[in-house]
C-alpha cells in the first residue's frame, strides 16, 4: 500500500545557503503580495464599475484565480514588476521558478477557500480574504515548495535543492535515505520553511508501507560485540571463583566482571527500549495484530542464526504486544506453531511440499505468484485474523479453522525465522507486513 508521508529535517545552512533560503522566501512573498494586490485591484474596480451601472462586457475583465491562471499572469508581468530600484533590471531569474509557483498555489488556495466560505460551500470557520504576507517574523510567507528540479539527499547529512544547491542538515537523514535506497520511497516535493528562527526542509514522499513496514533486527549484541569480547578476555585473565574448590574471586576479577556486566546491561536496556518503541507504535496504529508461534528453541540450534535470533527478544516482543493490544482493545492472535505460513501461497492457498531456508523468494507453481518469502507469510497471517474474528472488517478471511488461537498469556518464544514478522490490520484495508 502506497501512502504519502512527510519527513522533516532541521537544517544548518552556511551564510551563502541561508542567504539563498531568505532570497527564495522573499521572492515568493513578493510574487504573492504583487498578485494579491492585482486581484484586489480588479475586484475593487469591478465593484466600483457595478456601482456606476456598468454590466457585462463593460466591466473590467476578471482574473483567473486558479494557480495556473495566476502563474500565467505573473509570467507576463514579472519583467516589469520584479526589477531592481537602482538599475531597473529584472531580478526574478536569480531564484527558482518554484518560488513563484508555490506562491501562486498558496494564493489560489486562499482565494478558493474565501470564495467557497462566502457562498457557504465550505464547512468550518468563516475564511477571510487573503492578507498580505509580512517581511519580518515567522509568518506563512517564510516557506517555498519545490516540486521539480534537483531534489535529492546527498549522503546522510546534506540535501540538494534547485538553485540553492547543497545544504547541511542538523540531523541525519538516514530514516528517509534507507527507504529511498531500498526503493520503497520516492520524493515528490520539498518545502523549506523557517520556524522559531530555524530552517527546516520537509520532504513529501510516496512511501510503500508494505515494504516500509519491515523493521530490521537492530542487532544490539553486534554493536557491542567488540567491547564485550575485550571485557570478557579481561575477566578470563583474572582469578575467578571456583565452586569445586571453594575459591573466591579476586578483587580484580570482581571489578572486571562489573565492567563486563555493564555492557550486558546496556545491551539489554537497548533491546528493551527498541522493543517498547516498536510494540507501542504497532499497538497504537493497528486494530489487529497476528504473530507466529514457532519453535525458536529449535531455530537456536542453527549456529549461524543463533546469535541473531537470541538477540531479537521474541518472548518479550510477544508479551508486550499482548498486554498493549489489551490496553487498547485491539485484536491479538497467535498462529499455530504448525501452520505452514511460509509454504502456503497467499494468492491461491496452494501449499508447497518443501521450502528450504535459503529460498527467500516464494514462487507459486500453481498461480505463478512471486513474492518475498516473509511478505507471503505475513499475508497468510493477515488472512488468519478473520478465522477467529469473522466480524473483523479486514479484507481476507481465508484459512483453515483452528489454525489461529487468541493470545491469553505470554507463552515461550515465537515469530519467524530470519526476519520475525508481525502482521497488522487496520480497518478495512489489508494488513501490512512488519518485522523486527
Amino acid at each position: 500500500m502506497k501512502v504519502v508521508q512527510a519527513f522533516k529535517f532541521a537544517l544548518d545552512p552556511n551564510s551563502a545557503a541561508e542567504a539563498a533560503l531568505f532570497g527564495h522566501c522573499g521572492a515568493a512573498r513578493f510574487a504573492y503580495n504583487h498578485m494579491l494586490a492585482r486581484v484586489k485591484a480588479v475586484v475593487d474596480q469591478r465593484s466600483a464599475e457595478c456601482s456606476y451601472g456598468l454590466t457585462g462586457d463593460e466591466l473590467t475583465p476578471t482574473l483567473n484565480w486558479s494557480a495556473y491562471g495566476l502563474r500565467k499572469d505573473w509570467n507576463q508581468r514579472k519583467d516589469t514588476a520584479a526589477v531592481e530600484r537602482d538599475t531597473g533590471l529584472p531580478w526574478w531569474s536569480r531564484y527558482s521558478k518554484e518560488a513563484y509557483s508555490s506562491a501562486m498555489a498558496d494564493l489560489a488556495a486562499g482565494l478558493r477557500n474565501w470564495s467557497q466560505s462566502r457562498h457557504r460551500k465550505r464547512t468550518g470557520r468563516v475564511m477571510g480574504f487573503p492578507r498580505f504576507r509580512r517581511r519580518k517574523g515567522d509568518g506563512v510567507g517564510s516557506s517555498v515548495r519545490f516540486t521539480t528540479g534537483t531534489i535529492r539527499l546527498e549522503g546522510r547529512t546534506r540535501v540538494v535543492l534547485p538553485v540553492i544547491g547543497s545544504i547541511k542538515t542538523h540531523e541525519s537523514t538516514r530514516k528517509l535515505a534507507r527507504r529511498i535506497e531500498a526503493g520503497t520511497a520516492r520524493i515528490m516535493a520539498a518545502t523549506i520553511k523557517q520556524e522559531r528562527a530555524r530552517w527546516f526542509v520537509v520532504f513529501t514522499c510516496e512511501v510503500d508501507r508494505s515494504d516500509g513496514g519491515v523493521h530490521a533486527n537492530p542487532r544490539h549484541i553486534d554493536k557491542h560485540l567488540a567491547r564485550l569480547r575485550r571485557e570478557s578476555r579481561r575477566v578470563s585473565r583474572r582469578r575467578g571463583p571456583d565452586r569445586r574448590t571453594g575459591q573466591t574471586g579476586s578483587g580484580r576479577w570482581h571489578r572486571a566482571n562489573r565492567v563486563r556486566n555493564r555492557v550486558y546491561h546496556r545491551i539489554a536496556n537497548s533491546r528493551r527500549d527498541s522493543l517498547h518503541k516498536l510494540t507501542s507504535g504497532l499497538a497504537g496504529t493497528y486494530g489487529a495484530i497476528a504473530v507466529e508461534d514457532l519453535n525458536v528453541a529449535g531455530l537456536l540450534r542453527n549456529r549461524r542464526m543463533a546469535r541473531a535470533i537470541a538477540d531479537c527478544g521474541f518472548a518479550m516482543l510477544r508479551h508486550q504486544l499482548e498486554y498493549k493490544t489489551a490496553w487498547r482493545g485491539s485484536v491479538f492472535v497467535v498462529a499455530d506453531r504448525w501452520y505452514p505460513s511460509s509454504k502456503t501461497c497467499s494468492g491461491c492457498k496452494a501449499i508447497k511440499a518443501t521450502l528450504s531456508l535459503t529460498e527467500r523468494i516464494f514462487t507459486c507453481q500453481v498461480c505463478g505468484l512471486v513474492l518475498d518469502r516473509d511478505f507471503n507469510a505475513a499475508r497468510n497471517l493477515a488472512d488468519q485474523i478473520g478465522i477467529l474474528f469473522p466480524e473483523w472488517p479486514g479484507e481476507a478471511k481465508r484459512g483453515r479453522r483452528g489454525d489461529v488461537r487468541p493470545a491469553q498469556r505470554a507463552i515461550a518464544d515465537e515469530t519467524s525465522t530470519r526476519r520475525p514478522l508481525i502482521t497488522a490490520a487496520q480497518g478495512p484495508q489489508r494488513s501490512n507486513a512488519l518485522g523486527n
